[in-house]
């Protein structure tokens, strides 16, 4: 785990961390078979670096009906941060219109972990078995553990995209300023003034208003 830790804050890029993270829940606990994050907008649900598409199936399958164990670890403000059910072919003691499905996806046991740090909650780590009664007291802290170390990782690979994000946007920004200015014989007030327009009257983003005239040379579609 200590070692994983350095790891994961050694990646760099956000996509990276991300697979390091699930693929690291395959190789250290016991029983897990395939991994990802689920992230919760709203009602609907993103997969992150799933490692095999059944993950992706059962992350859908629990958008599609509001309810699951990964689906309610991610619900922001929940007070439960593990889930786990360590045979899903018995009758279902929560969740039951998702139980009886996941067995349909090949589905045996699975865990939940919120991933949150003391600044924000980022989704939900999760863990399936294709067999039933794989996953042990040990397994769950193991999952506690990784997802911990998860955390902090995800939170500041995604600051990182986030900021790299934010300067290249602002680049953009400048550069179709520059070529309305060239163009027009503007100034540079003038040219920002186009752009923030163009964005309210169309309601797209500025920096897509200003990725076209980048392209194109003008902010009208």
């Amino acid at each position: 785990m200590a070692s994983l830790a350095r790891d994961l804050l050694a990646e760099q890029t956000l996509d990276a961390t991300l697979e390091q993270i699930t693929g690291s829940a395959v190789e250290l606990v016991e029983g897990c078979d395939a991994a990802g994050i689920l992230v919760l907008k709203g009602n609907r649900v993103s997969s992150l670096a799933p490692t095999d598409q059944r993950v992706i199936d059962s992350d859908r399958l629990q958008e599609r009906l509001q309810e699951g164990p990964c689906f309610e670890a991610a619900r922001p403000g929940n007070d439960e941060r593990v889930f786990r059910i360590p045979d899903l072919t018995r009758p279902a003691e929560r969740w039951p219109r998702y139980v009886p499905r996941a067995r349909e996806l090949g589905m045996g046991s699975m865990m939940g972990f919120l991933l949150y740090t003391r600044e924000e909650e980022l989704g939900a780590l999760n863990m399936y078995a294709y067999e039933p009664g794989v996953f042990t007291e040990d397994s769950e802290t193991a999952g506690w553990l990784l997802a911990s170390h998860a955390a902090v990782a995800f939170s500041s690979a995604l600051n990182d995209a986030q900021l790299q994000e934010a300067i290249a946007t602002r680049h953009m920004i400048g550069e179709a300023m520059g070529i309305l200015m060239g163009r027009h014989h503007i100034t540079e007030d003038q040219a920002f003034e186009i752009l923030r327009t163009q964005s309210q009257r169309t309601n797209t983003k500025l920096r897509d208003v200003a990725r076209r005239v980048c392209e194109t040379g003008s902010a009208e579609r």
